[in-house]
């Protein structure tokens, strides 16, 4: 009898209980907005955390819940952004795709080194090693760090040690622009050809003892820039952007030539034969 008693009590308190957490369950459950699984479904997948949120699921909830823009998503660019403009139903302008560039043309060729580096290959690491070792402070040590932290296969390195980007790989996630100690890399429009590829601060005197290609911070540039897109910041030309019509000018008058419309390209069979 006894044994039955307790069954009963132990069936009780379990429908009791079973009663208790179905009804907590409904009354205290957290609606999901349908619009995340929609916008999560035309997202790319890529889970690169370029947008700045943990994965596309992260970024899809803050779509949803307006703390992100609609065109948050580099991998995907306008076309993943108007998609998710229409599923939240909102305009979305015309942003057009970045690129990353390498703003630095110190290779082997053209830059010197300080000393010989055999440490880890790792250019953060090389930046930890008495301050680098090339010669330029400001320029591109060349070990690859940011071909690693590409997660499309988008960078390779050149015979002669600089980064080269595939723009028909590139999303413009900024991985290689946040993985760069030297923060040469940058991301641009395709409009945006021309570009000061050094971003060296030193003066002068100093740039042209470790580079035969560095800004030397002259100002002739500045000077003769007919639209005033030019500026001088720290012995370093900064061009603006809104204002360049890409006349060239700038890359005729440069004596130093670290001026360019446009980027190196290194072909595909010189990039195998270095890899």
């Amino acid at each position: 009898m006894a044994y039955l008693y307790a069954l009963v009590s132990m069936g009780a308190l379990g429908l009791i209980f079973g009663l208790s957490l179905g009804v907590a369950a409904k009354k205290l459950a957290v609606k999901k907005d349908p619009r995340v699984d929609e916008i999560l479904g035309v997202l790319p997948g890529a889970n690169c955390g370029a947008c700045g949120f943990p994965g596309c699921s992260g970024f899809a909830s803050a779509v949803a819940a307006g703390k992100a823009p609609v065109d948050g998503c580099p991998v995907g660019q306008a076309a993943v952004a108007h998609k998710v403009a229409a599923i939240m139903g909102v305009e979305c302008g015309d942003s057009q795709p970045k690129y990353a560039r390498v703003l630095c043309l110190g290779d082997r060729a053209n830059a010197s080194d300080l000393f010989r580096y055999e440490g880890i290959r790792d250019c953060r690491a090389a930046a930890m090693t008495g301050g680098g070792f090339k010669g330029c402070a400001y320029g591109c040590l060349g070990l690859g760090t940011c071909v690693a932290a590409c997660p499309f296969d988008a960078i390779h390195m050149s015979p002669n040690g600089l980064p080269v980007v595939d723009d028909s790989a590139c999303t413009g996630c900024g991985k290689c622009v946040r993985a760069c100690p030297r923060n040469i890399i940058e991301l641009r429009t395709a409009e945006e050809t021309v570009n000061v590829m050094c971003k060296s601060h030193a003066r002068g005197p100093e740039v042209k003892q470790v580079c035969k290609v560095g800004c030397i911070g002259c100002g002739i540039c500045a000077k003769n820039c007919p639209e005033k897109a030019i500026a001088m910041h720290d012995n370093l030309a900064v061009i603006d952007q809104s204002k360049c019509t890409r006349c060239g000018v700038c890359v005729q008058k440069c004596p130093v030539k670290c001026i360019k419309n446009g980027y190196p390209v290194t072909s595909e069979t010189e990039i195998k034969e270095a890899v």
